[in-house]
């Protein structure tokens, strides 16, 4: 079913620049809202949680692109620092840190993300969690 991207995520290096490539493409979707930029991230049939078991997901390239939109950062707004905790078969599990300007919360957030064939995701899962402000 993987062809290919199964033999690279179990490489971890070669899983490393993959997932780096593919976060670069990500961070930039982030940063230009642009339909075609978030379309290329994924599969025409994926599915994107913005928390586990999501009750209303966001269904298929235009429904991740509507569901973006809807809750989109504006590009100055924000920085996202990341890391790859590990693979596991096509699957990436990415903890990152989402920091705000203007006095908004830091976000702690965990991203699970399963890859095809061609290298776009066709399933995303997030958690984030908003950390108390410093006294």
């Amino acid at each position: 079913m993987f062809r290919g991207y199964n033999r690279i995520m179990t490489q971890l290096a070669s899983a490393r620049d993959f997932i780096w490539s593919w976060m670069e493409k990500y961070q930039a979707a982030w940063t230009s809202n642009g339909p075609e930029d978030i379309r290329a991230l994924f599969t025409p049939d994926a599915l994107y949680e913005t928390r586990p078991r999501d009750p209303e997901p966001w269904r298929g390239q235009d429904g991740i692109i509507q569901g973006w939109l809807a809750a989109r950062d504006e590009p100055a707004d924000w920085t996202f620092t990341w890391e790859l905790l590990g693979c596991e078969g096509s699957t990436a599990f990415v903890q990152g840190v989402t920091t705000y300007s203007g006095g908004r919360p830091m976000y702690d957030n965990l991203w699970v993300v399963t890859f095809d064939g061609s290298g776009r995701a066709s399933a995303f899962t997030e958690w984030f969690m908003a950390r108390k402000p410093d006294n």
